[in-house]
């Protein structure tokens, strides 16, 4: 069986490129054995700031997009989080995305891509993976910064990263598949 595996885009912004970071993950990820890939633009799944009156671990949603959304995380093995640097920080949409749930992210594997400048959004990065370990997700360490992504975003809106980096995704996805699949045993044993 393959692993479904949720490639999130985590900027709402007006001129956001996480839509070419996205589709140059996306087309890594289909290269890759058993991958089951959809991509989620948060910007289309729109959720508001943390609306439901109770807390997220008891699922008793009241709101539809909170329910779709539940559903879209329920369903997922493994996620591929994609996020822009803002203030040393990922985006506050994907913030809220993530703490909107608690359970549906539970004993599943993550790796985050991150861009930006000089950095690459590795600060970014790095505080989003903290947000997810603190969800019971196992953050990889792998993390793929692009930095000075805007040099490789050519005139037909293409991204093509430097190898390393592509190196990098590759490697990235090759543990997301082996985490994957090692806690799909435990995912079993908790329902």
């Amino acid at each position: 069986m393959s692993l479904k595996v949720k490639i999130i885009l985590g900027s709402t912004r007006p001129g956001r490129i996480v839509p070419i970071v996205g589709k140059w993950v996306e087309e890594i990820a289909k290269q890759q054995n058993g991958f089951d890939v959809e991509v989620v633009d948060l910007k289309e799944i729109n959720l508001p700031l943390l609306d439901e009156a109770g807390h997220p671990r008891a699922q008793a949603y009241e709101h539809e997009h909170t329910k779709k959304w539940a559903a879209k995380i329920a369903e997922a093995d493994a996620f591929v989080f994609l996020t822009p640097e803002y203030n040393s920080f990922p985006s506050a949409a994907l913030v809220n995305a993530i703490q909107a749930l608690a359970v549906e992210w539970e004993r599943k594997v993550a790796a985050v891509v991150s861009y930006g400048g000089v950095s690459g959004g590795m600060r970014a990065a790095q505080e989003l993976r903290q947000l997810l370990v603190n969800m019971n997700v196992m953050a990889l360490p792998q993390s793929v910064p692009v930095p000075f992504v805007f040099n490789f975003i050519g005139e037909d809106g293409v991204l093509r990263p430097e190898q390393p980096v592509v190196d990098g995704l590759k490697g990235m996805f090759n543990e997301l598949a082996v985490w994957g699949e090692a806690l799909k045993p435990s995912r079993a044993q908790a329902a």
